[in-house]
């Protein structure tokens, strides 16, 4: 089940938050910076992860704490080119590869739930529309809410249903 929802996707009662990333990012801005900053041990976690494993666009990190808290980072944008510099845009393909193993997480996890924000198309800078079925082909037959926050409102819980 496919959901479109407003609110604040720090909010939710999904068993897990997927945004998209790049290699090495920052998490200065948008759904990443908000993560970053209640999740700083994540952020500091990522770090690690990447240069340690090196990932690569396409692929997914899972990082999960002790408080039940579960994000699953979607490589979907390309690495900066340089130090200190900012991610490259995201790609279709890459994008169409996080979500097919974000989907087989949700089955190794065997999560309840997951909420996505509009995947890629803010700093990764794709059209929606393209995105879209997308998270419809990978997650929609996954037989658990998926909840799509398609609008950004602060400090607003979404009106999720079956929990």
């Amino acid at each position: 089940m496919i959901k479109e929802v407003t609110g604040d996707i720090l909010l939710t009662k999904a068993a897990a938050i997927a945004h998209g990333v790049a290699p090495s990012d920052h998490f200065d801005t948008g759904l990443a910076l908000s993560l970053r900053e209640k999740y700083a041990d994540m952020y500091k976690d990522f770090r690690h992860h990447c240069k340690v494993h090196n990932p690569k666009p396409g692929s997914v990190w899972f990082w999960e704490n002790r408080a039940d808290v579960r994000i699953a980072n979607l490589f979907t944008q390309a690495p900066a080119t340089g130090p200190g510099g900012h991610p490259g845009r995201a790609h279709l393909n890459d994008v169409n590869h996080a979500l097919k193993e974000l989907a087989k997480l949700v089955k190794e996890k065997n999560l309840g739930s997951i909420a996505i924000p509009k995947l890629a198309t803010g700093v990764g800078g794709l059209d929606w529309e393209d995105v879209k079925p997308l998270i419809t082909s990978h997650l929609g037959g996954l037989g658990v809410p998926v909840y799509i926050y398609s609008t950004f409102m602060k400090d607003v819980a979404a009106k999720e249903t079956g929990h």
